[in-house]
């Protein structure tokens, strides 16, 4: 698994990602960027946009909060069910 959350630390989507990765116990790479938006070059250069949060996992990145949220339940939350 090689999940990356872009983020800054007071963003409320950015809580609700950190949220949801935590309720489903995944690991990830924190890669907290400035708050001036277009001083975010690596959130630019993953997503080609400035906006946070962005989520990569492998080849797939996403950048609205909604699809991150879908992504994840749909992707590993499905495996957190069925290991119970």
């Amino acid at each position: 698994m090689s999940l990356t959350l872009y983020h800054v630390s007071w963003c409320p989507d950015c809580e609700v990602v950190r949220q949801k990765l935590a309720e489903l116990h995944l690991e990830f790479e924190h890669v907290v960027v400035p708050d001036f938006r277009p001083m975010r070059k690596v959130v630019n250069e993953v997503s080609g946009q400035y906006y946070v949060p962005v989520l990569k996992d492998g080849n797939v990145v996403l950048t609205e909060t909604d699809d991150i949220l879908e992504y994840l339940d749909k992707t590993y939350g499905q495996k957190q069910i069925a290991g119970r």
